[in-house]
């Protein structure tokens, strides 16, 4: 069977004190990063989640629970490796990613180009198939005020076997 499918990611981590702001694998210098099991990247999550979905393999949930010690502090972009891994074993080959940051501060401007990069080496694709953007919301709702930051992810994959 052959054919593209779709898929959706989105995922939401707090900022707080005394992390490190992983973002597409980049460390960013801030005051606060974002608070999770892993190395709570949300930008890779969502990609992860998109992708995972695309294939009917669930979400990062259920394939990297966050009840699992194995997990503690990971890097997310090896957990996309993983998925990228699973994809492959499904049949599915990466076409695009789109992927959009939502944060009021800091700006991710100058890091963008890096993270598709880092997106793009853990699933073994090029980075030209990979796109990160970013937006803040005008002062409006968790990411606005800054108490968070949130992360789309639409990717675009074709079955192969």
């Amino acid at each position: 069977m052959t054919g593209l499918r779709i898929g959706h990611g989105y995922d939401v981590h707090r900022l707080v004190p005394g992390r490190r702001l992983i973002l597409g694998g980049v460390e960013i210098p801030w005051e606060r990063g974002l608070e999770g099991h892993s190395d709570a990247d949300v930008l890779t999550h969502a990609v992860m989640d998109a992708l995972s979905g695309a294939a009917r393999l669930g979400d990062i949930g259920k394939l990297f629970p966050d009840t699992d010690p194995a997990y503690a502090g990971i890097s997310s972009l090896k957990l996309l490796g993983e998925v990228g891994r699973l994809l492959r074993e499904e049949g599915y080959a990466v076409v695009n990613i789109d992927a959009v940051l939502l944060a009021q501060a800091p700006k991710v401007g100058p890091y963008r180009e890096k993270m598709a990069e880092n997106i793009a080496a853990a699933l073994g694709i090029d980075p030209e198939q990979v796109n990160v953007k970013a937006t803040t919301e005008e002062g409006l709702g968790f990411t606005g005020d800054g108490s968070g930051m949130a992360a789309h992810a639409v990717v675009l994959t074709e079955r192969v076997l």
